[in-house]
């Protein structure tokens, strides 16, 4: 069995995820402290109790998710496991940090800040209401781009996350938005629907963001990871610390293939997805990316146990 852990993004966020990881491991303890230590708040407290509107804030789900699989990850270690033993390892968005946490090329308190910088920057970069997202159902990725560059009218519409599954989330201006999800209907798309976020994420439009992480990552300690990582801008690995420092900046305004990352995991030999932190949204998204591919999802204590003991 040939294994890629992979760590989730935006929107797995729930309120008391972690929490049985906390009262458990010494270890998952350890680095809930460490992350509030880092952000000079107790961010563990929102994690665990909530609540939910101010966790679901960009600046706190992207380092709460972060802490919540770095959890998990020192709870398997702590119970015998090593990430070593993966082949691959990949993040959905914010999740590419966690992998590079887990990798050991960034330390845990510093993904932290880099997390809280990059939510603020994500958040701050648009004006509210100025952009929006969408999700479009039952087209291809061709056919989604083709009416991106209808919709758009010279404004900015283009392919967010290639999500797999025919599943395709696109950003911009939100009049721009509109009008995609009108012809995407006419079109024969299954359903397109806006999404309820904060911010027009991975468009040209996070240029500002783009920029503040290109500040913040240029400061930042990046070590070769243990592992190779599959970064969503590029879907392929690099072990470079230049090369993550540089795709880093790049995913905040470009597109988060995630369809092609995890097609190339199984190519490439992988045939087990390891999904690291809360929920299991990854694994679902595997599964109708690739049926070949073998799937769990590691959140919670019991299944750090189930995990180890084989």
């Amino acid at each position: 069995m040939t294994t890629a852990l992979v760590f989730p993004g935006q929107g797995s966020q729930s309120v008391g995820m972690g929490r049985t990881l906390y009262d458990s491991f010494d270890a998952s303890r350890a680095v809930f402290d460490e992350v509030d230590e880092a952000l000079g708040e107790k961010l563990s407290e929102l994690i665990f109790e909530g609540p939910e509107d101010r966790l679901t804030l960009t600046e706190n789900a992207q380092p709460a998710l972060m802490a919540v699989s770095m959890a998990a990850i020192r709870a398997l270690e702590a119970e015998g496991f090593s990430v070593e033993t993966a082949a691959y390892v990949a993040g959905h968005s914010l999740g590419e940090y966690s992998a590079l946490a887990a990798v050991g090329a960034l330390s845990i308190g510093q993904t932290a800040k880099l997390l809280r910088i990059r939510g603020n920057a994500m958040q701050e970069a648009v004006p509210s209401g100025a952009g929006s997202m969408a999700a479009i159902i039952g087209l291809d990725a061709e056919a989604v781009a083709k009416l991106c560059e209808d919709a758009a009218e010279g404004e900015v519409c283009e392919p967010a996350n290639d999500n797999g599954g025919g599943q395709i989330v696109i950003s911009g201006n939100a009049a721009a938005i509109d009008r995609a999800i009108a012809l995407a209907q006419e079109r024969g798309a299954k359903r397109a629907l806006p999404l309820s976020v904060s911010a027009p994420f991975h468009c040209r439009l996070m240029q500002p963001a783009a920029d503040r992480m290109a500040e913040a990552l240029a400061d930042a300690e990046i070590l070769v990871p243990r592992v190779p990582v599959v970064t969503n801008v590029t879907a392929a690995p690099t072990s470079d610390p230049a090369e993550i420092r540089e795709r880093l900046v790049r995913q905040v305004t470009g597109q988060v293939r995630w369809r092609e990352s995890i097609e190339w995991l199984a190519a490439n030999g992988v045939n087990s997805l390891v999904e690291i932190g809360s929920g299991k949204v990854l694994t679902g998204l595997a599964r109708r990316i690739d049926r070949s591919l073998e799937g769990r999802a590691i959140g919670t204590a019991d299944d750090v146990r189930a995990f180890t003991a084989g």
